[in-house]
């Protein structure tokens, strides 16, 4: 990886961790540190995708690419977020009935 490559995904990862931080403090939820933890995990997780971009428009501005990391950061998250929540109550919804 480029120096640049390295600097611009150490930028996205940071911003997704810093979204991440920003939506558990916006809410209602009580701040642990297993929260904490897991959304800057899953803001940094996914603001990364930004960079794909790049794959098909070679010179976009980093500008425009921390842009749309933002956007993922934080709509992706949520989205993700709700997925898994949905997946885990399902899952744990099919195991209580599964018990005898």
């Amino acid at each position: 990886m480029q120096d640049g490559e390295t600097s611009l995904l150490t930028k996205l990862l940071l911003i997704g961790a810093v979204i991440g931080l920003g939506q558990l403090m916006a809410s209602t939820e009580r701040i642990t540190v297993r929260t904490v933890l897991g959304r800057m995990i899953l803001g940094s997780a996914v603001a990364p995708i930004a960079g794909i971009a790049l794959l098909q428009f070679e010179n976009m501005p980093e500008v425009a690419v921390i842009g749309i990391a933002c956007a993922l950061g934080i709509l992706g998250s949520a989205i993700i977020e709700e997925f898994l929540k949905r997946w885990l109550d399902q899952r744990l919804t099919k195991k209580r009935d599964d018990t005898p």
